[in-house]
C-alpha cells in the first residue's frame, strides 16, 4: 500500500438514525412488515417520526456506521457521503466529527430533506427498518474527493447507494481512483435486495476495481444465484483477492487464494441486530490496515460484532470498543 493519511475512507449513505425499542402491536399497527428494511417516502418518514417518541437519535448509514467504529478502533478514518443544508444534515455533521471522522463533503443545495433510518427493535432482537434516502441518493462524481481516496489504505463502498446511476458511476471512477494511487477497494453488498436488484452492476464493479468483498451468506449466494454457501464462497475466491463472508451464528469464513480463515462467532446474548454487519467490517479493516493477519483482523471482526448485538443501537460504545486494541 501507498503511504497514507486515512487507513479507511468510507462512501456510503448519510443517514440519521432514529432508535426505539417497542413491540409487534407498533410494527402491525403501522403495517410494517416485521425483519424488514422498507423505503418510504418523506411523507411516511415524517409520520413514522412523529410516532416514535423517546427513539434515540444519531449518526448513521451502514458504511458511516462502520468508519464511527473504526475511529473507536483506533484507525484513522473518513467518509464521504451527502446531507442536505438542514437540522438533521448539520446534526450528522457534527455527531460524526465528534467520534473522529473526517468529513467535509458538501451538503445538498436543493429542497431534498437529510435521510433518515426509523429502526424499531421487538423484545426478540429483530429490527424492522423504515428508511428515506432524501439527499444521500444524490451522491454523485462531483463529491469524490480524490485526495482522500488516493491518500486512504482502503476505500470502503457501501452497497446501499448502488441504486441511484449517478452514485454507481461514482463508485467505479472512487475504485479507479484508489487503484491508480496504488490503494485498495472494498465493498460491502449490504443486504440480498439491494443484489437482487443490482447483481449485473455489483458484477461488473467487482471484476473491475474491489479488492475485499463483505458479504453475509444470503447476500453472496445471492451474487452467483447459487444455493449452496460452499459453492457461492469458491466463486468469490476467484473474484476479489480477500472475500470476507459472515454468516451470523455460525461465524465468518475469510477466503484469500487458497486460504480459508473460519472465525467464530463471540457468544453475547442478542438484544439488537442493527450493526453488527457493520461492526465486523470496521473491525476487520480497522486491523487489516494496520498490516495483521486474516485471523486477527476476523477476529477483531467478530469482538466489535459481538459488542454491538449485545445493546440497543447500531454502534457499541467507544470506551468498549478501545478495550478491544487495548
Amino acid at each position: 500500500m501507498a503511504i497514507s493519511q486515512f487507513d479507511i475512507t468510507g462512501i456510503g449513505n448519510a443517514i440519521v438514525d432514529f432508535l426505539l425499542q417497542t413491540n409487534d402491536e407498533f410494527l402491525s399497527r403501522h403495517d410494517m412488515p416485521k425483519g424488514a428494511m422498507s423505503l418510504i417516502d418523506v411523507d411516511t418518514a415524517t409520520k413514522l417520526t412523529g410516532a416514535m417518541q423517546g427513539a434515540l437519535t444519531a449518526s448513521g448509514g451502514s458504511v458511516a456506521n462502520s468508519c464511527a467504529v473504526a475511529a473507536a478502533l483506533g484507525a484513522k478514518v473518513a467518509f464521504l457521503g451527502k446531507v442536505a443544508k438542514d437540522e438533521m444534515g448539520e446534526a450528522f455533521r457534527r455527531e460524526i466529527a465528534s467520534v473522529g471522522v473526517h468529513y467535509t463533503t458538501p451538503p445538498l443545495d436543493a429542497p431534498i430533506p437529510t435521510a433518515r433510518c426509523l429502526i424499531l427493535v421487538t423484545p426478540d432482537g429483530q429490527r424492522t427498518m423504515n428508511t428515506y434516502l432524501g439527499a444521500c441518493g444524490e451522491f454523485a462524481l462531483h463529491d469524490l474527493d480524490e485526495t482522500v481516496i488516493a491518500a486512504s489504505k482502503v476505500t470502503y463502498l457501501e452497497g446501499y447507494l448502488f441504486d441511484p446511476p449517478a452514485a454507481q458511476a461514482a463508485f467505479i471512477e472512487a475504485a479507479r481512483m484508489a487503484r491508480a494511487a496504488g490503494q485498495q477497494t472494498a465493498l460491502s453488498l449490504s443486504d440480498a435486495f439491494c443484489v437482487d436488484r443490482h447483481r449485473d452492476g455489483f458484477r461488473r464493479l467487482i471484476a473491475e476495481g474491489v479488492d475485499i468483498l463483505f458479504a453475509n451468506e444470503a447476500e453472496i449466494c445471492s451474487l452467483y444465484q447459487v444455493n449452496s454457501f460452499a459453492e457461492a464462497a469458491a466463486k468469490a475466491a476467484l473474484d476479489v483477492n480477500i472475500a470476507v463472508l459472515t454468516r451470523s451464528e455460525a461465524g465468518s469464513l475469510i477466503l484469500q487464494g487458497g486460504q480459508a480463515v473460519s472465525i467464530p462467532a463471540a457468544p453475547v446474548r442478542v438484544l439488537d441486530t442493527t450493526g453488527a454487519g457493520d461492526a465486523y467490517a470496521a473491525g476487520f479493516l480497522a486491523a487489516y490496515t494496520r498490516g495483521e493477519g486474516l485471523e486477527a483482523a476476523g477476529k477483531l471482526g467478530a469482538k466489535a460484532a459481538a459488542l454491538a448485538i449485545a445493546r440497543i443501537g447500531a454502534r457499541p460504545p467507544a470506551t468498549e470498543l478501545a478495550e478491544l486494541t487495548a
